[in-house]
């Protein structure tokens, strides 16, 4: 279990400021930054890391190099609100690598879906072929994305 946030100091919240900027600075540049030597910073990293601070470190890849630019938002309501069905949608999309994001939200609708697609044309077989051929799906809508203003990775500390 994760501690809570009080257990942060100064130090560590610079510390994962700089990690989000930046996951590939050494030990040595972030004890630089932070006025620390290496050996601390180490023990630091450890520790937030075991504390689940840190969930794991990632390379941001350009959608738009990779061909998979099409960003779409999907709302889905299922057919029916139960834990068997939910179960069943969300291991089916936990392993869809069109699905990159996906919420259980309230309101009108039961889900919230970011899809990267290369074109309208690959979303559209998407739908056909996959998500609309799930038995737990009832309806859904598709929100496409026209331009990105804003996109940050990191959360604000």
């Amino acid at each position: 279990m994760a501690s809570s946030p009080e257990r942060l100091d100064d130090t560590d919240v610079k510390i994962l400021r700089l990690l989000q900027q930046n996951a590939r600075l050494t030990l040595k540049e972030i004890g630089a930054r932070v006025n620390l030597s290496s050996t601390p910073v180490y023990e630091r990293f450890k520790r937030l890391e075991r504390e689940g601070y840190i969930r794991k470190y990632v390379a941001v890849l350009d959608v738009e190099k990779l061909n998979m630019g099409f960003t779409v938002y999907c709302s889905v309501k299922l057919k029916q609100q139960n834990l068997e069905k939910a179960e069943v949608f969300a291991a089916t999309i936990k392993e869809l690598r069109e699905v990159t994001e996906c919420y259980n939200i309230s309101g009108r609708y039961d889900y919230l879906m970011k899809i990267q697609a290369s074109s309208m044309r690959d979303y559209r077989e998407f739908i056909l072929n996959v998500l609309g051929q799930m038995d737990e799906v009832a309806s859904f809508e598709s929100t496409f994305v026209m331009d990105e203003l804003k996109h940050d990775y990191g959360i604000s500390i």
